[in-house]
């Protein structure tokens, strides 16, 4: 159903500051496999030359573009064939909860396979690969069968819509299963079943329509943007209600903002609209965000702060991902229910004076206590690693005051802030052992090996890194690919620029990781626009070459993009002094980069 017809960039990275070749090179601190990428799109200019070859679109969601509406509120068979086949095979999470439609259909799946010898065979080898896939993690368990269901053909073809390889990772782990769920779906009659409960489908999904639309309005209302039209990106609401109504699965693939929500039995279609609306704030905030990811890298200082934070790697390397969710948590802590009657304003009849009063006082009261509670949410988030929560909210609070909308207000929160001043703000946090729960779930990690080593390399511990990207090289079962990336970068630290040609060389003669490849390109490329002298037909080669990577993440294509417009120049720290020509050289450039320390806290 599209709703409100009318009406990715993410992960960009982390600058430190270790020196020239860092500032110039390292402008964007890009991690190996960095996951969850998320377009944009921009427009070349005249004066771009064109890519050689054009660049592959990343796979899409298999869901109907629902007449160019960019936000809509769907059903799905393929989840709907995969959500039947968990619940044959022993998924019972919040049955109780669930809508009646639920219980109907697992009563009609028992019936089928009671009279059939067939059904049962075929039920018994599908529950056999469920449970020899089964995680730990339940909530990651039921997430990998989603992903892939989002990527397949209506039924009855159940295939992926995608090569494995550009699969969503954890989908490729139950890909196996699609043989055993089409056999399973034919014996036990399942597009009949979909065609005979398909009412009681639409009439879930226009219960939660209502209530969805007036979110969506209300959001945009509040950040006085425009709800937007179909530009590519799509916001996907999808229902199914054999899934636990407790748990809402969300994610973002590509230009696809995906939520997975089960309505409730009690009340009838009721979901968890705290989760969908957090979703939607990312696709509505991050394009605001990554238009400025050039500008967010001066903030990077604010990464060292959060290493000893409850938070995902992505949130301790890569600053732009930090911004958003900071922004993101004070947008709604600024809109929360505070659990407070708030004071009814007196009618237009009332015009005594002690009432106005009194309801002007209430009001006050009312507000006190409403900051009360918003303050002890800031201080949640701030020691659960979100360190910016305070500083938006109050930068939140001046935009709903002065009437001008986010993307109006953004440059100015992003340009005018003091990042000494939050730095240090930051430093002096006691961090929970414990962050919030995160409703797009991602599986937990250890940092190892070369994750570990790229920390090391934020952290300034370039010896660390080298010795851990070594030691994989030394394995031969090692990834030798990324080891080379994380060494070549080591080597523009530490001057080294010849040795980081070798490196990254290296990278595209062996990796297979379509972001690693890009980045080698677009590394090389600023090496080409900046030595002496400069080789600007090469740097375009490389750039160009970045283009054609299969990379959907946006801070890869506007970094190629912007290589092709104009060669790469090193931006100057504030507090770097002037070039002097006549200085004599320090081969082993400790000046410049205690040029480029940041003041010390004060």
């Amino acid at each position: 159903m599209s709703f409100l017809t009318k009406p990715f960039f993410r992960r960009h990275t982390a600058l430190f500051s270790l020196g020239l070749a860092t500032t110039l090179l390292l402008n964007g601190f890009v991690p190996a496999k960095a996951q969850k990428p998320i377009s944009s799109s921009s427009s070349s200019t005249p004066d771009t030359p064109a890519p050689d070859n054009p660049v592959k679109p990343a796979p899409r969601v298999a869901q109907p573009e629902a007449g160019g509406s960019a936000i809509t509120l769907e059903t799905s068979e393929p989840l709907f064939y995969i959500a039947v086949a968990l619940n044959t095979c022993g998924y019972d999470a919040d049955l109780a909860a669930s809508a009646p439609v639920r219980r109907k259909i697992r009563e009609e799946i028992n019936s089928e396979m009671a009279g059939s010898a067939a059904a049962r065979t075929s039920r018994d080898a599908l529950c056999t690969y469920i449970r020899d896939h089964t995680l730990a993690d339940s909530g990651l368990n039921l997430a990998q069968y989603i992903s892939l269901a989002l990527y397949l053909s209506p039924p009855p073809e159940l295939t992926p819509v995608a090569d494995e390889t550009e699969l969503p990772p954890d989908s490729t782990q139950v890909v196996n299963i699609l043989p055993l769920l089409r056999t399973f779906a034919d014996d036990v009659h399942l597009n009949a079943l979909w065609a005979e409960h398909r009412p009681e489908y639409e009439d879930l999904r226009d219960r939660v329509h209502g209530p969805l639309t007036k979110m969506i309005l209300d959001t945009n209302i509040y950040l006085r943007l425009p709800v937007s039209s179909y530009d590519g990106r799509r916001f996907l609401v999808l229902l199914e209600p054999m899934l636990a109504p407790s748990a809402t699965n969300a994610r973002i693939y590509s230009s696809d903002y995906i939520v997975v929500a089960s309505p409730a039995g009690e009340p009838l279609g009721a979901v968890h609209f705290d989760d969908i609306r957090h979703i939607y704030l990312h696709y509505e905030i991050e394009p605001l965000v990554y238009a400025r990811a050039q500008a967010m890298e001066r903030l990077a200082p604010l990464l060292r702060t959060v290493q000893d934070a409850p938070l995902e790697y992505t949130y301790k390397t890569e600053i732009v991902p930090l911004i958003t969710e900071c922004l993101i948590k004070s947008i709604e802590i600024h809109t929360m229910d505070v659990g407070l009657a708030k004071p009814e304003k007196p009618g237009p009849t009332v015009k005594a004076r002690a009432d106005l009063e009194r309801y002007d006082a209430d009001m006050s009261a009312y507000e006190h206590q409403a900051e009360t509670v918003r303050r002890k949410a800031i201080d949640l988030a701030m020691r659960q690693g979100w360190v910016l929560t305070d500083y938006f909210y109050g930068e939140i609070g001046s935009m709903e005051r002065s009437g001008v909308s986010l993307r109006e207000n953004m440059g100015q929160m992003v340009y005018g802030m003091d990042v000494d001043h939050e730095r240090h703000k930051a430093e002096q946090i006691a961090f929970l052992p414990q962050g919030s729960r995160d409703v797009l779930r991602r599986p937990s990690t250890q940092l190892t090996g070369l994750q570990l080593a790229e920390v090391k390399m934020l952290k300034g511990d370039l010896t660390g890194a080298s010795e851990i990207a070594n030691k994989v090289l030394a394995d031969p079962n090692g990834d030798h690919p990324g080891a080379h990336y994380v060494l070549a970068r080591v080597n523009l630290m530490q001057r080294q620029p010849g040795a980081a040609v070798n490196d990254f060389q290296e990278v595209l003669d062996t990796s297979k990781d379509p972001r690693t490849l890009a980045w080698s390109h677009i590394y090389l490329g600023r090496l080409y626009d900046i030595m002496p002298p400069p080789d600007r037909q090469k740097a375009i080669a490389e750039y160009q070459a970045a283009l054609t990577v299969r990379d959907a993440q946006p801070d890869t294509k506007a970094a190629a993009e912007a290589g092709l417009k104009t060669p790469f120049i090193a931006p100057r720290a504030d507090n770097q002094p002037p070039d002097d020509d006549n200085a004599p050289f320090d081969p082993s450039g400790k000046a410049e980069k205690d040029a480029y320390r940041p003041p010390p806290p004060h």
